[in-house]
């Protein structure tokens, strides 16, 4: 579902992520692990276009999207939960998750996401600046939902929320790839939520892929290594 070949990233002079190649299949979850600096979010910049790729390609469905723009990636079904949500938080939840319905064409809010997410539900007329940042991240993952995405990228999905909204995201991802059949593609530096979601886990250490692992055959002590300072 998502192919990326020897992608290159610069800023400016400097080469920031530096031949990686990933792919994620239908029903798959992969996990991006790395510390803070080590290239994740560039690398999901990149993927969805918002950083210009120097060499490589990115194709979703056998589509190539390395030329295109961000609003057309997300035509052809990619979906990109960035790090801090940016949720509307002017806006309720129920406009949140509607802003997604314009590449669906659907008016309708699926059903399945309220059933992912219950508390969206109980919430759906509250401010999304009045949820608390567990309820913000579901929020953001129910608006990329509401897309109908072939892949869903999510950076850094954890950071700033408590242990028990975590477990409930885990579970959520899970039931999304059976429900939704797509490929999900999460960065991430919690080595548990990662063997919760991940079939597979790549480690990118200054831009470059430097360990892949099946969660069957997973080292838990060296990736703590490369995520420990």
């Amino acid at each position: 579902m998502l192919e990326v070949s020897d992608l290159c990233v610069s800023y400016g002079q400097s080469e920031a992520i530096h031949s990686v190649s990933l792919s994620a299949a239908g029903n798959e979850t992969v996990a991006v692990m790395g510390r803070n600096g080590m290239g994740k979010t560039t690398l999901f910049k990149a993927l969805m276009g918002v950083l210009p790729a120097r060499s490589g390609t990115v194709s979703v469905a056998g589509t190539n999207l390395t030329k295109r723009e961000s609003y057309q990636r997300v035509a052809s079904g990619l979906a990109y939960v960035p790090q801090g949500r940016m949720i509307f938080s002017t806006l309720s939840v129920e406009e949140n998750i509607r802003t997604g319905l314009q590449r669906s064409g659907s008016r309708q809010i699926p059903d399945d996401i309220y059933a992912l997410f219950p508390v969206l539900f109980e919430m759906r007329r509250r401010k999304g600046g009045n949820l608390s940042g567990g309820q913000q991240q579901q929020l953001a993952i129910a608006r990329a939902l509401a897309t109908d995405p072939k892949v869903l990228l999510l950076d850094e999905p954890t950071e700033g929320i408590q242990p028990s909204i975590i477990k409930d995201i885990a579970k959520a991802l899970n039931e999304i790839r059976k429900l939704r059949k797509l490929a999900i593609v999460v960065s991430e530096q919690v080595l548990s939520f990662a063997l919760d979601v991940a079939d597979r886990l790549i480690v990118l250490e200054g831009g470059r892929v430097v360990h892949e692992t099946t969660r069957q055959e997973v080292d838990a002590e060296r990736i703590k290594r490369f995520l420990s300072v």
